[in-house]
């Protein structure tokens, strides 16, 4: 076909690449509770919310700070009762046949994308797991459709920047053209059953079962969980010790932007999560969901407070330490919360 396209479809902005595409996808296939989701409950729902701080040589500064788990997007539809696979390959003729199959049967599709090789993107950092969804394509224009959680409008894209989007070998590795052709089932499950589920899987996550050393090269470090968070707030209160001015200031810039603006949804993602927390609670009448609502609102006023004080003008490091400090506390109060609304001791 010259020209194929998912008229209609229901793309909002987002804070967040893979709740926002979902978020998409669910309401266009006509799901939902009580209406189409938000994506704050699409990102709690995943049961994704986590915590990695990781030192990346390749990296400068030497800093990556993440919030969510690697997988959420399987575990999403795989908890709402979504068919779906990864699918990955070499051969970039195989697939771009994945996503035009998936368009020419009317089933707009997920996939990886590098965020450097988007040319309506303005980024200097490298993702190439960034999830966008494409909803059409014109083979005589030589563009594709896109739907990104960056941009309001559908984007036009060339096919040939996305080719080399789909298999980019950035941080933190090579996508591989991957692909994700979805099934809707034909109502959701109930609501606070899958709820709990997800908050479960959060809170199992931050307690450590997120451990990503086994999957990551030798030359990266990773602390993860609360404890992580406990090391992370501890070092960096002595990052104005042990480093230059010009490269404090640099990972100061660099912390902000990973807690605010890189794909997180605000506060490292701990906005999203209270947003679910609040929506399920709203939705089902629970009040353990909350209670968790109110707990991980304190962690992202503080995460968001840490972000405004290293970009003050003249950051004061006392502030910076204090508020930092607080974190462990509060993250350690709002799993206790999240565990008790998935029904864990």
């Amino acid at each position: 076909m010259a020209r194929v396209m998912i008229e209609g479809y229901p793309h909002r902005l987002g804070g967040h690449c893979g709740s926002a595409s979902l978020r998409d996808l669910i309401g266009w296939a006509g799901l939902g509770w009580d209406g189409p989701p938000g994506e704050a409950l699409v990102f709690g729902l995943a049961g994704g919310l986590s915590f990695h701080w990781m030192s990346i040589p390749e990296v400068s500064p030497l800093l990556y700070l993440g919030g969510r788990g690697g997988d959420m997007e399987l575990d999403l539809c795989g908890r709402l009762g979504v068919a779906v696979e990864r699918r990955q390959t070499e051969d970039p003729a195989e697939g771009w046949a994945w996503v035009t199959r998936e368009l020419d049967a009317g089933r707009p599709v997920m996939v990886w994308a590098e965020i450097l090789q988007l040319p309506y993107l303005r980024v200097r950092l490298s993702n190439t797991r960034h999830a966008l969804v494409i909803v059409g394509y014109d083979t005589e224009a030589g563009v594709a459709y896109v739907a990104d959680n960056d941009r309001e409008e559908i984007q036009e894209v060339p096919l040939d920047a996305l080719a080399k989007a789909r298999d980019s070998d950035g941080f933190p590795g090579r996508n591989r053209h991957a692909t994700y052709p979805m099934r809707f089932p034909d109502s959701l499950p109930e609501l606070l059953p899958a709820a709990r589920e997800a908050a479960a899987g959060s809170a199992a996550r931050l307690r450590g079962d997120d451990d990503l050393s086994g999957l990551l090269p030798e030359n990266i470090s990773d602390a993860h969980g609360l404890e992580g968070i406990s090391r992370f707030t501890t070092g960096l209160a002595d990052w104005p010790r042990d480093l230059a001015p010009d490269d404090l200031s640099r990972l100061y810039r660099s912390l902000a932007v990973y807690i605010e603006k890189a794909g997180t949804g605000g506060a490292l993602f701990r906005r999203l999560q209270s947003g679910f927390c609040r929506d399920v609670a709203a939705l089902t009448g629970d009040p353990s969901f909350g209670e968790a609502a109110h707990a991980y609102a304190a962690c992202a006023e503080t995460w968001s407070a840490l972000a405004s004080a290293v970009t003050a003008p003249n950051p004061d490091h006392a502030t910076i330490a204090r508020t930092a400090a607080a974190l462990p506390a509060l993250e350690e109060q709002a799993l206790e919360t999240l565990a008790a609304a998935g029904g864990q001791p």
